[in-house]
């Protein structure tokens, strides 16, 4: 039997010219070699273009004759074919050889069929193109100085390129088309001015253990029916998006469970990848693709963290995103996007915005430290959200607007500067098991649509616990605690069922309702409210059966004037008083019960209604919430019939202030004369009420801005005289049709009375334009004014300088407010006498050597930027009482007069000033 031949070995540049197995070119030794041999490459450039149609080696050699990857450079001449070409049936292996193409533009490797094996070398200018059945496996290798595309694959067989280097093309990187099969390992495709990886048609694309960096555009753009996998890659600083999907029609969805993700598994996924520094979103999905990220990390991008719209569908596990410009999450149009286990966190702006028709699934996951609300709905988008964390936002911590819906199941919310949950317009959402702490608000529902409460908890709220608006609501079990206002307000028009909730340690009011509203209470408990118990405003009424109100600081329930509620079996204990109502109040009272009451006033258990006087501590405020008018409740300023002559001795009363005080009476024989006028028959001189109040901080500006209310109001011109304070948070929105309605919302509260927009200033442009809400808020405020010219009096208050370029802001300003009342600082000696009228209002009295040492502190107190007027009396006093209890604590037995006398040794010394 005939032994195989030995496969050849031709040599290429080297050995005597005839020699066997010498050749002065490579193709002409490619026309003497068979199958199997071998052709050895010398150093240096061999320009000419080769077609390999049979199986062989093409290896690169040093000058010693050695392997020496990249010591030999073929290269195409100019104007005519690729470099090197391989064809169907070849099977070739590439050692450590360079080619380049003709030029930039044009390829410098094709193949067409067969196999191609690529050990190191590279190609330095030109493309390489894979079409047909061509296979290729290339490790090792470094592809540069490509225009338009830098590989550019068209192949049903399969390409692998390992640990290759594909850098500073001129377009994309990687084009993948056709039904092409991809493989990268340990793969760097960094500099390209367009796309890195471009994935299109039915093409499908790995990349493990690989990086993209410095995209011109997107790092990798999947389109058509492409698909991806990627797998511990990064992608980072790409000029627009890491990662772009444009699906056009649905592709098999990705395998959340499988333990070791395919490319084959449909849509596009990444698993345990880095996506930092895009200057566009980190991923993007439209048309009807389909995205799976698993354990990975999306930081720093210059939009969004992940951006679904259209027809998508995107699922998000075990993930964090984090300082992102844009919203973390936004999803929009009809997409679908499921989140677990994921972390959003130093958002710019939202953490999750879900709009149009989007559902949205997040379960076990937070959303923290974001600039706007952390969770925001708009549309109709439909929103669940279970087992969440949500903390530290300026704003609201779930926002709901428009016609939006949402489900949120054991959630905790804190630390927000509006209110935990919000709801607007007519959303609708379902609460069960939330948590709310330290917000503004608890839980704000002041949509038509419905809300549902269900064993939440709402902790240290700033105002009030839960405001429930117009809209159909059902409150069961839950407990609301440490209220800074009221715990439950129900607004006019409410009427929700409020069944075995627990409301305890308010410091305003347990619950307050306002005129008009008919809320239904089953089993509620108010427990050591500082004020009320319940309050049930002018023209209120609803049913309150089987409740239990202990230890209320003022008169367990209060019912202001025409107010006509249902009161059911109500048990009052350990109170002064259980009922203050008005003579015009027409309760009904069955079978309640007072225990341990100083005062009982339930009348004779018989069903008839009740009308009682309304009772008043001895030199104390009227037993009704201060603040809750503010929440939407009763309104303290909302006195009937004030005497004019009262409320200006009360003006006058006030420490400091005669400009002001001049200035205000001024105002109100003006007033009185123009009413004198009408009443006359005569015409009205034009009168504009609204002011500019322009002073420092502590200077008494809402002090006499909530006078001024009431006084218009004793004087007739305006129907409440209340006071609604506002400033740029309550004014101004958040995104592109927000800021209108929440103006208007502030300036409905106000109608009646007083609005005042304290800091003003900040809602003028800033230096540079740009678009800033802000001016829409001024523009909504000044036609506002218009429409409503007599029943909203508008006070602008700020520093006096930036006052003056508020109101020159917007020529509407100026014509509506043309008076101006200058709060000057206050005096050595008026901040001694505000300290002294603390000292009073707090049983203490002052030694004259403690005013004559107030003299010379407040001297030396600097006025800066940090000078708080009034402010800094109040610290003073604070500061003086802690030092007067640490030197009485030394005295054995402290008479009566150590315990109330404040000396000059506990003012403040130079060495401890105020706060």
């Amino acid at each position: 039997m005939t032994p195989p031949a030995q496969p050849a070995v031709h040599r290429v540049g080297t050995g005597a010219p005839g020699a066997p197995g010498a050749h002065p070119t490579l193709a002409a030794a490619l026309r003497v070699a068979a199958d199997g041999d071998e052709i050895r490459i010398a150093p240096g450039v061999h320009r000419e273009s080769v077609r390999i149609d049979r199986s062989v080696t093409l290896r690169a050699l040093g000058a010693d004759g050695r392997e020496q990857p990249g010591s030999a450079v073929l290269a195409a001449p100019a104007g005519g074919r690729p470099a090197l070409e391989v064809t169907a049936g070849a099977r070739v292996v590439v050692d450590g050889l360079v080619v380049e193409g003709a030029a930039a533009d044009r390829p410098a490797v094709v193949l067409s069929g067969g196999r191609t094996h690529w050990l190191g070398g590279g190609i330095g200018t030109g493309r390489l193109e894979a079409h047909g059945d061509a296979e290729l496996a290339m490790s090792g290798a470094v592809l540069s100085g490509a225009a338009l595309a830098g590989v550019l694959l068209r192949t049903s067989g399969p390409v692998t390129m390992t640990d290759c280097r594909l850098r500073g093309t001129d377009g994309t990187g990687l084009v993948a088309g056709g039904a092409s099969r991809v493989e990268l390992l340990r793969t760097d495709v960094r500099d390209s001015t367009g796309s890195a990886v471009r994935v299109r048609e039915n093409a499908r694309v790995t990349l493990r253990d690989s990086l993209i960096d410095g995209a011109g555009r997107s790092g990798l753009l999947v389109e058509d029916q492409g698909s991806a996998l990627l797998a511990d890659c990064r992608i980072r600083e790409c000029a627009g998006d890491a990662v772009r999907v444009l699906g056009s029609s649905p592709s098999p969805a990705p395998d959340e469970e499988a333990a070791e993700p395919r490319a084959a598994d449909g849509g596009v996924r990444l698993h345990g990848c880095e996506l930092s520094g895009s200057g566009a979103d980190a991923v993007r999905v439209s048309g009807r693709g389909q995205v799976a990220l698993t354990s990975c990390a999306l930081r720093d991008s210059g939009g969004s963290g992940v951006s679904a719209g259209d027809e998508t569908r995107v699922r998000i596990t075990g993930t964090r995103i984090t300082r992102t410009a844009a919203a973390a999450v936004a999803v929009q149009g009809s997409a679908e996007l499921t989140a677990r286990e994921t972390v959003i966190r130093a958002s710019a702006s939202n953490g999750l915005l879900a709009t149009g028709n989007s559902v949205v699934r997040l379960d076990d996951s937070a959303v923290d430290e974001c600039a706007f609300s952390p969770v925001h709905a708009g549309d109709s988008a439909d929103v669940r959200l279970r087992g969440l964390r949500i903390a530290r936002t300026p704003e609201h911590g779930a926002h709901l607007v428009a016609g939006a819906q949402a489900v949120v199941h054991d959630t905790w919310i804190s630390d927000c500067g509006m209110s935990g949950v919000d709801l607007a317009d007519t959303a609708r959402a379902e609460l069960r098991g939330v948590s709310v702490h330290r917000a503004h608000n608890g839980v704000t529902a002041a949509t038509r649509g419905a809300t549902r409460l269900s064993d939440c908890e709402i902790v240290d709220s700033e105002r009030a616990a839960v405001v429930l608006g117009p809209g159909e609501a059902e409150v069961r079990g839950g407990r609301l605690v440490r209220a800074g206002t009221a715990g439950l307000v129900v607004g006019s028009g409410a009427t929700p069922r409020v069944t075995d909730l627990e409301i305890r340690d308010a410091a305003g009011s347990g619950v307050v309702v306002a005129g008009g509203a008919e809320p239904v209470l089953t089993g509620v408990r108010v427990v050591r409210p500082a004020k009320n118990g319940l309050i049930v405003d002018a023209g209120g009424g609803g049913t309150y059966e089987e409740c239990e109100i202990s230890a209320p600081g003022f008169p367990a329930v209060h019912l202001a004037e025409t107010a006509a509620p249902v009161l059911r079996r109500i048990r009052v204990q350990d109170a002064t008083e259980d009922l203050s109502a008005d003579p015009d109040a027409e309760p009904v009272v069955e079978d309640c019960v007072s225990l341990r009451v100083e005062s009982p006033q339930w009348p004779a258990p018989t069903g008839a209604p009740a009308r009682r006087k309304p009772q008043r501590a001895p030199g104390g405020p009227a037993p009704v919430d201060a603040t809750a008018a503010e929440d939407g409740g009763a309104d303290p300023d909302d006195v009937p019939e004030e005497s004019l002559d009262d409320l200006l001795g009360e003006l006058h009363q006030l420490i400091g202030l005669a400009r002001v005080k001049a200035d205000v009476a001024s105002l109100v024989k003006l007033m009185r004369m123009v009413q004198r006028r009408e009443a006359a028959g005569l015409a009205a001189p034009p009168l504009s009420r609204h002011l500019v109040f322009a002073g420092n901080p502590g200077t008494g500006k809402t002090t006499v801005a909530r006078l001024y209310g009431r006084i218009l109001a004793a004087v007739g011109l305006l129907e409440r005289g209340h006071l609604i304070e506002a400033d740029r948070s309550s004014l101004v929105g958040e995104y592109v049709g927000h800021t209108g309605p929440k103006t208007q919302r502030v300036f409905q509260e106000a109608m009646g009375g007083v609005l005042f927009i304290d800091e003003a200033y900040s809602l003028a442009p800033a230096a540079g334009g740009g678009n800033d809400f802000a001016q829409e808020a001024v523009a909504t405020l000044v036609k506002l004014m218009e429409d409503h010219r007599d029943a909203v009096v508008v006070i602008v208050a700020g520093y006096p300088g930036e006052m003056e370029h508020f109101i020159d802001s917007n020529p509407g300003l100026a014509s509506r407010f043309n008076r101006t009342l200058l709060f000057e600082d206050y005096d050595d000696a008026e901040l001694v006498q505000i300290v002294e009228r603390h000292a009073a209002s707090h049983e203490y009295e002052l030694t004259g050597d403690a005013r004559a040492a107030l003299d010379v502190h407040f001297a030396g107190v600097p006025r800066d930027s940090r000078f708080g007027n009034g402010r800094t009396a109040r610290q003073t006093f604070q500061v003086m009482t802690e030092r007067q209890a640490y030197r009485v604590a030394e005295i054995d037995a402290p008479s009566e007069a150590d315990l109330v006398t404040l000396t000059d040794l506990d003012v403040p010394q130079p060495s401890t000033p105020a706060p």
